[in-house]
C-alpha cells in the first residue's frame, strides 16, 4: 500500500505518542522526523541493552552532534528510561525527545509521572476518510474499518483476525495487563455486544460469569490502550432527566465487526448500524484528537429513552448528530434531534444518513454520513 499522508502535525517540543498497534506510529516517525536518531526497543537486541542499563541513554545522546530528535519506540517497555529522558531535559542540550507506545498504562503502574508535564500527548488513531481521500469507500470501512496495517494487507479479513487474536488478547496478557487470557478473551466477545450501545457493567459481569470489578478492570484496560472508549451523558443545564450510564465504543468498526459474534437470530442491518455510529464515533474522537481546539464528546439520553447519538461540546461550537443506517429519512428519524434542540436552541443539529442528498428537515441538517466523514478535518466546523 502506498504510504499516505495523516492528519497528525509533529511539534517542537518534546511530547508523548500514544496508540494501538497498527495505527501507523512508526510510519509517521519516519516520514515526519527523517532526521530522527530511533532507539527501537521492539528490537531484541536493543532491548536487551537498555532494560539492563537504562543509562546507556544518557551515553548516547550526549554523545550526539547531529541529531537533534531523539526517538524512543515502544517506550512502555522499559519505564525506567523515562528517568534518563527527564535527566537529559534538565541538561537544556536542545534535543527533542518523541516517546512512541501502544499506552502510557504500564508507566503509570510503575509510578512514572510522563515527566512531569515536560512533554505534551499526542494519540495516533485509524486513517479518517479525509486521509484516505478517494481511496475510502464507506462501505468498505463497515467491513474492515480503517487500520492502516489492515487496510495495507493482501487479505484485510485475515489480518483483522490475526490482530485480534494475537494483539487483543495475548499481547495485552504478555504486557501484563491481565492474567487469565481465557476470561479476557470471552469478556471481549461479551463487550462486543455493548458497542455504540449504553454500558452495563453488571449484565456483562453475568454475560461473562465473571466479578465486576475485574470486568471494570478490563474495561479500563481497552481505555488505556486507546482500544475502547466510552462517552459520558451531557449533563450542561440539563432541563430532563438523563440516563447515567456511559456509552461504549470499541476504536475500529473492522474490530468491532470481526470480534461480534453473528449467527441467525441477528439482523445483519442491526450490526451495520452499530458499526456506522462506531466509525462515525472514531472519526469524531479522531478530528477532536488532531484538532488545536478544545472539544469534548458527549451523547445525550433522557430517562424517557430519547437519545441523540453524538453531542460536540467546545468553546468553537455545539453540535448534535444522529446516526442513521437507512437511505431515506423519515419523520420519526428527526424526532430526539427536534427534542435536543427545544432544551438547546443554541446547538447546530446534524443527522447523518446512507442517501446521497443534502436536505434541511425541521431545523437539522441532513447529510450523507459518506460525505460527512471524508469532508471531516480538525478544526474545521462539523457542518461543512
Amino acid at each position: 500500500m502506498e504510504i499516505i499522508s495523516r492528519i497528525l502535525t509533529k511539534s517542537e517540543d518534546s511530547f508523548f505518542l500514544f496508540g494501538p498497534r497498527g495505527t501507523g506510529k512508526s510510519t509517521w516517525i519516519s516520514l515526519a522526523l527523517p532526521d530522527a536518531l530511533i532507539v527501537n526497543l521492539l528490537e531484541p537486541d536493543v532491548f536487551r541493552r537498555y532494560a539492563a542499563r537504562p543509562e546507556t541513554l544518557l551515553d548516547l545522546v550526549r554523545g550526539q552532534t547531529a541529531a537533534r530528535t531523539i526517538v524512543i519506540d515502544e517506550v512502555q517497555k522499559i519505564p525506567s528510561l523515562l528517568d534518563a529522558v527527564h535527566q537529559l531535559m534538565e541538561e537544556k542540550r536542545g534535543h527533542q525527545f518523541v516517546l512512541t507506545g501502544s499506552s502510557a498504562r504500564k508507566l503509570k503502574r510503575t509510578g512514572t509521572d510522563l515527566l512531569a508535564g515536560r512533554a505534551s500527548l499526542k494519540t495516533m488513531h485509524p486513517f479518517m476518510a479525509a486521509e484516505l481521500g478517494l481511496k475510502f469507500s464507506l462501505d468498505r470501512a463497515l467491513q474492515i474499518g480503517t487500520l492502516p496495517v489492515i487496510l495495507g494487507s493482501t487479505n484485510p479479513e485475515e489480518a483483522l483476525k490475526s490482530y485480534v487474536a494475537l494483539y487483543l488478547k495475548e499481547e495485552v496478557q504478555l504486557e501484563g495487563f491481565v492474567r487469565k487470557i481465557g476470561d479476557f478473551a470471552r469478556f471481549l466477545e461479551i463487550v462486543s455486544f455493548s458497542h455504540a450501545s449504553c454500558l452495563n457493567v453488571s449484565n456483562i459481569s453475568r454475560e461473562c460469569e465473571i466479578e465486576r470489578k475485574t470486568v471494570d478492570g478490563y474495561i479500563s484496560i481497552l481505555e488505556d490502550l486507546l482500544l475502547a472508549m466510552k462517552i459520558p451523558v451531557f449533563k450542561k443545564r440539563a432541563k430532563r432527566r438523563v440516563s447515567e450510564h456511559p456509552k461504549f465504543y470499541l476504536f475500529d468498526s473492522g474490530v468491532f465487526r470481526t470480534l461480534r459474534p453473528s449467527g441467525p437470530l441477528d439482523r445483519a442491518q442491526d450490526i451495520e448500524g452499530q458499526a456506522l455510529e462506531g466509525l462515525v464515533a472514531q472519526h469524531l474522537r479522531a478530528w477532536i484528537a488532531y484538532g488545536t481546539k478544545s472539544y469534548d464528546l458527549f451523547f445525550w439520553r433522557t430517562r424517557s429513552g430519547v437519545e441523540v447519538d453524538f453531542i460536540v461540546y467546545g468553546e468553537d461550537g455545539f453540535w448534535a448528530i444522529e446516526v442513521k443506517n437507512t437511505s431515506r429519512i423519515w419523520p420519526e428519524d428527526i424526532r430526539n434531534l427536534r427534542a435536543f434542540g427545544e432544551d438547546f436552541p443554541e446547538s447546530r443539529r446534524i443527522l447523518l444518513y446512507r442517501g446521497e442528498e443534502r436536505l434541511a428537515r425541521d431545523k437539522a441538517v441532513c447529510l450523507p454520513c459518506e460525505e460527512f466523514l471524508a469532508n471531516l478535518r480538525p478544526d474545521r466546523p462539523l457542518s461543512e
